[in-house]
């Protein structure tokens, strides 16, 4: 039987990719978006997940360095 799932290839650095998994494993977008890890740059993740991973990602770098989104 063979199982299939729309996603989306994420290319990152390693340190981001941490980041992913962290929010991944704490579901803090609402449940467990990552399909598969690929490899230490590469995730797959489901698709619907996207906008809400974008818009978590924002701010997370805005409460990390705020003087920058002022400019």
């Amino acid at each position: 039987m063979v199982n299939v799932k729309k996603g989306v290839l994420v290319t990152s650095d390693p340190a981001f990719r941490q980041l992913l998994i962290h929010l991944d494993d704490s579901r803090q977008l609402g449940s467990k978006f990552i399909v598969r890890e690929l490899d230490d740059t590469h995730l797959f993740i489901e698709k619907e997940i996207v906008p809400m991973l974008e818009n978590k990602v924002e701010q997370i770098m805005e409460n990390m360095n705020p003087e920058a989104v002022d400019k």
